[in-house]
């Protein structure tokens, strides 16, 4: 199982937690960028990203929880991004946003919220590199695993099989060691994990979340 830790806390500092990610084993660090539209919170500009983005030693994977994702694309492309992922909720042209993020060198992904049917992006896996299931309202960190999005990764994973894509899943929301185990058995490739491995030994933990 990949990991992706997420540095957003209400309690902690962004830079010591980069630090401590950069210690473990994850592949990933999770970037959630809110503009206080699409949700009520607000996180990081670009500028401070860019400046946060100094202390980091492994790549980013880069959620936009946004109302106008391709703002921020090609300013993201310029740092060390792997993945760009764009909620399918906050746009209507869902291709011209995927070929932007692909034009720029990056991997796409598109989250869902845990209201919206897998079925409705089901179109858009044979372009996608990600698929970010939110088992969990997207805007806030520590809330509660929604066991009700399972059959959405087990009804993806069979598509991708079948069809013979290359998307992964990745999952995040309310992720630890129970719900991770949850998520692998219905299909998932990669979790994104905050409030869990920030509390304690995060190089054991995310070792933890590596090996289910």
């Amino acid at each position: 199982m990949k990991v992706s830790v997420s540095f957003l806390s209400e309690v902690l500092n962004p830079v010591d937690i980069i630090k401590k990610i950069n210690d473990t084993s994850a592949e990933y660090i999770h970037v959630d960028v809110m503009d206080g539209k699409f949700v009520n919170n607000k996180t990081y500009s670009i500028a401070e990203i860019e400046k946060l983005s100094n202390y980091m030693k492994k790549p980013m994977d880069v959620h936009l929880m946004v109302n106008n994702p391709k703002k921020y694309i090609e300013k993201l492309a310029l740092l060390n991004v792997e993945y760009i992922t764009f909620h399918y909720e906050s746009v209507k042209n869902i291709d011209e946003v995927i070929d932007l993020i692909h034009n720029c060198g990056l991997k796409a992904g598109i989250s869902i919220k845990p209201s919206t049917n897998a079925s409705e992006i089901i179109k858009y896996l044979d372009k996608l590199d990600l698929v970010l299931v939110m088992s969990v309202e997207p805007g806030k960190s520590g809330q509660s695993f929604m066991n009700s999005v399972l059959y959405k990764i087990e009804s993806l994973k069979k598509v991708i099989g079948e069809k013979g894509y290359k998307t992964i899943i990745s999952v995040d929301g309310g992720i630890n060691e129970e719900t991770a185990r949850l998520v692998k058995y219905k299909g998932a490739d990669m979790v994104v994990s905050a409030s869990f491995l920030h509390d304690g030994d995060m190089l054991s933990k995310v070792n933890l979340l590596k090996e289910i």
